[in-house]
């Protein structure tokens, strides 16, 4: 066995957590298909080849139109439930054992559907995951950043009576041209009212909305931060405060944040001692869930085993498990 097994099968066999993965970028094809026919919603395709086809991306906006577009599809209950559960059953096939999923309210409230429906339907899937499987979970909100900040109060506010479920809220969606700052307001209102708080910053936009996500919206951890390595004061202060950035490769590609995945700064930081770690972001869309962004990515930036390691060990402590969980797990990997 070669280095790079050993690599693959240690990635395969490890427990591991996920800490990047929007529920509806986790939305396959042939799920797509399905609820459109169930719930009579016409989409632009005329098969799941059509759609597989059309998951060719420039850039975020254009990656985010097809996404909105899939997840009219979604209406009941039942729909999160099996978009949920389907997502679970490739952690349990990827053997990850915790994973914090963003959700997108706005996404599905502006076409009528019932905030209650949306959330009720992910947490079922979820204690079925606790209870089935063992896998535990939280969940984060996320705003998004291409709206106004006003309406998002009323999400907000709909999310309170939810607070069991909720743990957390963040900002997600088209990054140029819609600042962290924007957003002040609403998570300062959030951590009031006892949410955590993290955003995607560093992606496409540039490192002062890295600054400003850490400065005006007191987050805990940054999605994404690639861009981080522009500006060697950040980075500093990122180290310093073990920050977590919670990578994306394969995304990253896909968007064209990077041209190839040899090109990935992921190599980089983990070498500037950032506490970065791997995810798959929308794994449906972006052609790879989290083992397969692990072992793409330890090919094409030739990690090694300790590398490997220590992404896997970042996660874990990044995430919003208590203290004892992520030492339990800590010691297993």
């Amino acid at each position: 066995m070669n280095n790079l097994d050993n690599i693959i099968n240690f990635i395969n066999k490890v427990p591991k957590a996920e800490l990047h993965l929007h529920i509806e970028g986790s939305l396959e094809p042939e799920l797509m298909f399905k609820l459109s026919k169930r719930n009579k919603v016409e989409i632009p395709f005329k098969s799941v080849e059509e759609i597989k086809s059309a998951y060719n991306f420039k850039n975020l906006d254009s990656f985010l139109k097809i996404y909105y577009e899939g997840s009219n599809v979604l209406i009941t209950e039942e729909d999160f439930f099996d978009l949920t559960w389907e997502y679970i059953l490739r952690c349990k096939n990827d053997n990850i054992v915790h994973t914090e999923i963003f959700f997108d309210p706005q996404s599905h409230t502006e076409r009528g559907i019932e905030f209650d429906v949306v959330i009720n339907g992910i947490n079922k899937a979820l204690k079925k995951a606790n209870s089935d499987f063992g896998i535990t979970s939280k969940i984060i909100m996320c705003f998004l950043r291409h709206l106004d900040e006003d309406p998002c109060f009323e999400v907000l506010n709909q999310a309170l009576k939810h607070k069991d479920k909720i743990i957390g809220v963040g900002l997600d969606s088209s990054e140029k041209g819609n600042p962290p700052q924007k957003f002040k307001k609403l998570f300062e209102t959030a951590i009031q009212e006892g949410f955590l708080t993290v955003a995607h910053a560093g992606e496409e936009g540039p490192p002062e909305y890295i600054w400003d996500s850490l400065n005006l919206l007191k987050v805990k951890r940054i999605d994404h931060g690639v861009q981080c390595l522009r500006d060697d004061k950040l980075v500093e202060t990122l180290k310093q405060k073990n920050i977590p950035l919670t990578v994306c490769p394969l995304s990253n590609i896909k968007l064209c944040v990077f041209e190839k995945l040899e090109n990935h700064n992921l190599k980089k930081m983990l070498d500037k001692g950032l506490r970065v770690m791997v995810n798959s972001d929308d794994p449906a869309y972006f052609g790879g869930y989290l083992n397969k962004n692990l072992i793409e990515t330890s090919k094409a930036l030739n990690l090694n085993m300790v590398d490997v390691r220590v992404l896997i060990e970042n996660s874990f402590k990044s995430s919003f498990l208590d203290e004892n969980s992520k030492n339990n797990w800590l010691g297993k990997i």
